[in-house]
């Protein structure tokens, strides 16, 4: 593997997503806080702290499922229809390499997305006089990051042998089923039947419980998790993000195009 194909993949990736105007989400970012802000100070008197640091975190990880879902699902697909992955493997160029230059490019683009809305982030509670806890925010950025990177490898694992639709659904309901994975093994332990049992434990093991990279409840009330929960929890996160692309490029290696 040339770690330098890998790059010039993941920065036309980048150009390519920046071309289609995913920075106008930035801009939709700001101007929503700038419009909720008043209007949530006058529905949570008393609470509007909180409020204020749970919605602007909260945003954040909707607009970068967005990118991911209706973005980053057909980043293989559109090379299929449009027929240039014929052109991009007939050069020196293997599949393992097109997958991570993929993953990437689209992660820098999340990462990219995430800095400038937290800039706007930070300044809007700075102007608005919203006591908050710096460290465990940048904190719970992180975080986010490594969930929408983990997210983005789900989205290229479906769309290495679905199409954009079905892989965009398949996506949504990992995000969905992912954050409540405990929920689901909670209710398979009180349920009675065996195989409804069976069946949330299976869940729980394959699915990526998203709830160890969602910090944004801790960093409402300033809290800082243990560092060797942090360490265990990004190394869960690299480790999904590992096996699902080692799994997408097996089933991408024998698609026939």
């Amino acid at each position: 593997m040339n770690i330098n194909r890998v790059l010039t993949i993941a920065k036309n990736v980048f150009s390519e997503l920046i071309r289609q105007r995913v920075l106008y989400i930035i801009l939709f970012y700001g101007i929503v806080l700038l419009v909720s802000f008043p209007l949530l100070k006058e529905i949570s008197v008393g609470t509007e702290n909180k409020i204020f640091i749970d919605f602007g975190l909260g945003l954040m990880g909707i607009l970068g499922l967005v990118v991911i879902v209706f973005i980053g699902t057909s980043l293989i697909n559109k090379e299929i229809e449009k027929r240039t992955i014929l052109v991009l493997i007939a050069k020196p160029i293997s599949r393992t390499e097109f997958l991570l230059g993929k993953h990437l490019g689209l992660s820098a683009v999340l990462g990219l997305m995430l800095v400038a809305m937290s800039a706007i982030y930070f300044a809007l509670l700075i102007l608005r006089q919203v006591q908050f806890s710096f460290g465990s925010i940048l904190l719970a950025i992180v975080f986010l990051f490594f969930e929408l990177s983990l997210l983005a490898a789900v989205a290229l694992f479906f769309g290495a042998f679905t199409n954009t639709l079905l892989a965009t659904l398949l996506t949504s309901a990992v995000y969905v089923m992912g954050h409540l994975s405990k929920d689901l093994l909670q209710l398979g332990e009180i349920s009675k039947n065996s195989n409804i049992k069976n069946v949330t434990q299976a869940l729980y093991l394959v699915l990526p419980d998203l709830g160890r990279l969602d910090l944004k409840n801790l960093a409402v009330y300033g809290i800082l998790p243990p560092v060797t929960d942090l360490f265990l929890n990004a190394f869960y996160a690299l480790i999904y993000v590992v096996l699902l692309l080692a799994f997408a490029n097996l089933i991408f290696s024998r698609r026939q195009f």
